[in-house]
């Protein structure tokens, strides 16, 4: 298992991904660390027979995807990954996008162990993580610095399965394309997240609107991330 890949990366969507790679249909699907849900509509909405359960910890992104209008395969809960309100072998997958990092350092182990309870026997884990690399990555880390996390994250992926808990299926390298049309938009969406609670002086914002200023092109700026993902099968004891 590989923390990043040095290879070129083709460009696609999240969900180009993951449709290619599992069979969604006939399937208990949860979104661990769902956000606002848009991977869990795409995927609701997609295909044929599945149910969906987006899980999101964050109170305040939570009560919005309550209050949101949404298919009646899916539905919303509250809670995060490292205590996951379900009964054992209750999904055939586990989805987290972009999410795990941001489970508490010393609980992803922990999360990872729930993730293995909840599957049903031979039931699959997709785990998609950020690459700490890119021009998006640079003006990231200049106020949410997340190496240490994203290391963390990708460690305990790889201690589930040498402790045996799970089965490294496939290992993903790709690149994402994101496009903001100005600072304001950057800043509303990635600096005032409800989920990341940061604090930042009025000298740094300006780092960081100027280092944003320097993507900027007639519309707006342009960036690719990287990323990683990790197809785990659950093994029985």
């Amino acid at each position: 298992m590989q923390l990043k890949s040095d290879n070129e990366q083709i460009t696609c969507t999240e969900a180009d991904i993951y449709n290619s790679i599992l069979n969604l249909d006939d399937c208990d699907i949860l979104d661990l660390g769902c956000g606002s849900g848009r991977y869990s509509l795409d995927i609701a909405l997609t295909g044929s027979e599945r149910t969906v359960r987006g899980l999101e910890v964050d109170e305040v992104q939570h009560q919005k995807n309550l209050d949101g209008d949404w298919p009646e395969n899916l539905s919303f809960g509250l809670g995060g990954a490292q205590n996951i309100p379900a009964d054992d072998n209750s999904f055939d997958v586990v989805m987290m996008f972009k999410s795990l990092h941001h489970v508490p350092l010393g609980l992803m182990g922990v999360a990872l162990g729930e993730i293995q309870r909840v599957l049903k026997p031979g039931g699959f884990a997709y785990i998609s993580e950020p690459v700490f690399a890119g021009d998006f990555n640079d003006v990231i880390k200049m106020f949410h610095n997340e190496e240490r996390v994203r290391i963390a994250a990708f460690e305990a992926v790889k201690g589930a399965v040498e402790a045996g808990d799970f089965t490294s299926l496939n290992q993903v390298f790709f690149n994402t394309y994101g496009h903001y049309s100005n600072f304001e938009e950057f800043e509303n969406v990635i600096m005032n997240a409800s989920f990341l609670d940061i604090n930042v002086s009025p000298e740094l914002h300006g780092q960081v609107r100027d280092k944003f200023q320097s993507y900027m092109q007639d519309d707006g700026a342009h960036f690719l991330s990287p990323n990683r993902v990790d197809i785990l099968q659950k093994n029985e004891p």
